[in-house]
């Protein structure tokens, strides 16, 4: 028999811990997320059905979204040990410029229509944290106001090739006179995907006042009356638009871009130039041949072609391709900082992170994208020294088993 007795009430003091509470409730909310799948689970509690989906959703069965994070998953670190990880640098690179982490913030489109306090916040995370933050064509604060946000941030503009061919040198111009380093060519949306989950919504820019969307507000008071009570959504290069993203995307961009179109940028940009959408090995050295800094190895987050190549399956191609020429990236399906860390290890030199800093301003605004950035880095530095790794450019495919997507 075991011999029971009351607790003393010296043991039990050492075991009370209290705690005062915080009476902060959005600071209360983001300190609960772990993880961006934590920021995920807030920020759909807290956003419409409509713009959570624009930015959650993908393409059609949304395959590629799914076999790219199913990749990620399967990816098998091979850790070396006995190394002194006390103390460990991420910081690196990128097109020549000094970044914190090997990450950068890609463009997305409409972002103060998932919260309203969008790009500025993001720009402002991006500058004190110190990694390039990338403004999108489609994005709802002008070129200028994002430059002002954030003075020293490293600032790059996402470009379309638009149908009128004027309105986007004055793009590229307004780009150069604000202060952006770099051009981001995205070369993989000559028509809309058909990304269903708008559709279904009847998902419009701005989200329009229906029988719907007024019960909605019902169920999300705070994000409509942030919406109804701000600077009404503009965006980075027109004006405004009445309906959806894709009679948006079919009405504006010209299917008849070609390589002679990189060619001309390459002759007006003066900085860096990205090439973005890259899905196949040929494309990235005829893309570089004609003066491209870097590509990056993505298939636009799943949301364009479904059942297109998985970017970090493809990353080590492109890199023995062209990585002695220019600098590789990669995006889609990025969910932590050991998703970064493998795409480093494959010969990235860095990952863009799209859907990951969005929960984060979701689910709390600009508190909530630094709460997306403090997870990522805390991930890639406790990955980096259970890999035995002190600095990034140590990594390498040593680091990292990549075993086949059973599709």
């Amino acid at each position: 028999m075991t011999e029971r007795r009351l607790p003393r009430w010296s043991e039990l003091r050492p075991l009370i811990r209290t705690r005062r509470p915080e009476l902060d409730l959005t600071k209360r909310r983001l300190d609960r997320a772990l993880t961006i799948a934590d920021l995920r689970a807030i920020a759909k509690r807290r956003t419409p059905k409509g713009p959570f989906d624009y930015t959650d959703g993908a393409a059609e069965e949304e395959i590629s979204l799914r076999r790219a994070r199913a990749l990620f998953r399967r990816v098998q670190f091979n850790p070396g040990v006995l190394r002194d990880v006390s103390k460990v640098d991420p910081s690196t690179t990128i097109l020549g410029r000094p970044s914190a982490y090997p990450f950068a913030f890609a463009p997305t489109g409409f972002t103060r229509m998932m919260q309203h306090e969008g790009e500025t916040a993001v720009v402002r995370v991006a500058e004190r944290t110190g990694i390039p933050y990338a403004l999108s064509t489609l994005g709802t604060t002008s070129i200028e106001d994002v430059a002002a946000a954030a003075p020293s941030a490293d600032k790059w503009f996402q470009l379309y090739i638009w149908t009128d061919r004027d309105a986007g040198k004055d793009l590229v111009q307004r780009a150069k006179d604000a202060g952006y380093t770099t051009l981001v060519l995205t070369v993989d949306v000559p028509v809309a995907g058909a990304r269903l989950r708008d559709v279904r919504n009847g998902m419009t820019i701005p989200p329009s006042l229906t029988p719907r969307t007024l019960i909605d507000m019902a169920m999300h008071p705070s994000w409509w009356f942030n919406l109804l009570t701000t600077k009404p959504l503009s965006f980075a290069s027109l004006s405004e638009w009445p309906g959806t993203v894709a009679e948006l995307i079919n009405h504006m961009f010209d299917p008849t871009v070609t390589f002679d179109d990189v060619a001309w940028l390459r002759e007006t940009w003066s900085g860096s130039l990205v090439v973005k959408g890259i899905q196949n090995v040929e494309d990235a050295r005829r893309v570089v041949d004609l003066g491209a800094d870097a590509v990056v190895v993505s298939n636009h987050g799943g949301r364009q072609l479904d059942r297109a190549p998985v970017p970090l399956e493809l990353l080590p191609k492109v890199v023995d391709a062209v990585g002695d020429r220019a600098e590789v990236f990669v995006d889609t399906g990025v969910m932590s900082g050991a998703d970064i860390v493998a795409g480093v290890a494959l010969g990235a030199k860095a990952v863009l992170v799209g859907r990951a800093y969005l929960y984060g301003l979701m689910a709390g605004g600009e508190r909530g994208v630094q709460r997306a950035v403090e997870i990522l880095a805390s991930e890639i530095t406790r990955t980096m020294q259970l890999l035995g790794v002190s600095k990034v450019e140590e990594l390498n495919r040593s680091h990292v088993t990549l075993p086949a997507v059973p599709f």
